[in-house]
C-alpha cells in the first residue's frame, strides 16, 4: 500500500461532532500545527452498534485520513477508541505502515484520574457501547488497581445535543434523572467521567444537578496533554506533523448539515468537504 510520506496533518476522527471538542482543546495547546478532522455523520451515532461495524467503519476513516497524508490519527470517539483502537494498533498499522500511529482518548483520561478521586470510586457517563467494553475500567485499574469504576448509558444525551437542544427545559429532566441513576448505583462517587466528547455541552445542567462535592471530568484537556507528552516522547513522530496553524474538515453527511451543527462545538464559520468512505 503505498501512502503519503511527507509531513501531514495531524488527523482527527469522530463518528459524528463530539470529537470537535477534542479537537477544540488541541488546537488550544498545539495551535501551530495543521488538522484534518473526518466525522463519519452519515452513519452515525456509532454508541449503539457492534464491536464489528464500529472496527470496520473506524478503519475505512483512518485509512482515509492516511491516504491524505495524515501520520498520526486520534480517535476523537469514545465508541471507537473502546471498540476498534486495539485492532487498528495490533492488525493493521503493521500491515499500512508500521511508522504510522493511531491514538485514542480513553488512555489519557485513565492516566490522568489517580489525583483527581479521593473516595477511589469514579463514575462514568457515556453510550452504551462505551459502558458495556468496560474500556474505561480496564484501563484505569490499570493504572490504579484500587479505584472502582460504575459506568450509566445515556443514550438520548447525543441526540439531545445534535439538536441543539442542549439548553432546553427537557434537558435537564434526562441530565438529571442519569446523573441520580449513577448516585444511586455508589453513592462514594467522588469523580465523574465525561466518557463522550459531546457531554461538555451539557455541562451547565450537569453541574446544576450533580451531587455537590462531586468532581465533573471532561476529557479534551487531557487529550491535548497527552499529544504534547507524545511528541516529547516520539520527536520522529512530532517532526511528520505539518506546521501551518490549519484545520480542515470533511464529513461523509451534507457538508452544509454540517457546518451548522459545528457551529455549536465550534462556534465559528468553518468550510467543510464531502468524502466518501466506503
Amino acid at each position: 500500500m503505498h501512502l503519503p510520506q511527507s509531513p501531514g496533518p495531524i488527523g482527527v476522527f469522530d463518528s459524528g461532532y463530539g470529537g470537535l471538542t477534542i479537537l477544540h482543546g488541541i488546537r488550544q495547546l498545539l495551535p501551530e500545527y495543521d488538522y484534518l478532522y473526518l466525522g463519519d455523520n452519515a452513519r452515525a451515532p456509532y454508541g449503539s452498534r457492534s464491536f464489528d461495524v464500529v472496527y470496520q467503519f473506524t478503519r475505512q476513516a483512518v485509512l482515509k485520513l492516511f491516504s491524505l497524508g495524515c501520520h498520526l490519527v486520534i480517535l476523537g470517539c469514545n465508541t471507537a477508541s473502546a471498540k476498534a483502537l486495539r485492532s487498528i494498533q495490533q492488525r493493521d498499522l503493521p500491515e499500512w505502515d508500521p511508522n504510522r500511529r493511531v491514538l485514542g482518548v480513553i488512555r489519557p483520561t485513565a492516566e490522568a484520574i489517580d489525583p483527581l478521586t479521593v473516595s477511589r470510586h469514579v463514575g462514568l457517563l457515556a453510550t452504551e457501547g462505551t459502558v458495556r467494553s468496560e474500556s474505561y475500567k480496564l484501563e484505569i485499574q490499570k493504572q490504579c488497581p484500587d479505584i472502582q469504576v460504575t459506568g450509566v448509558a445515556c443514550p438520548l444525551w447525543v441526540p439531545i445535543i445534535e439538536n441543539n437542544e442542549a439548553d432546553s427545559p427537557g434537558a435537564d429532566y434526562f441530565v438529571k434523572k442519569r446523573l441520580d441513576q449513577l448516585m444511586r448505583l455508589d453513592p462514594e462517587i467522588d469523580a465523574i467521567i465525561l466518557g463522550c466528547t459531546h457531554y461538555p455541552l451539557l455541562m451547565p445542567k450537569i453541574l446544576k444537578y450533580v451531587t455537590p462535592g462531586v468532581r465533573i471530568i471532561p476529557q479534551s484537556e487531557f487529550v491535548a496533554d497527552s499529544l504534547q507528552h507524545y511528541f516529547e516522547n516520539h520527536p520522529d513522530m512530532e517532526r511528520r506533523c505539518s506546521k501551518g496553524a490549519t484545520a480542515r474538515y470533511l464529513t461523509t453527511e451534507n457538508p452544509d448539515k454540517f457546518k451548522d451543527s459545528a457551529r455549536i462545538f465550534l462556534h465559528e464559520d468553518i468550510n467543510v468537504q464531502h468524502v466518501d468512505l466506503d
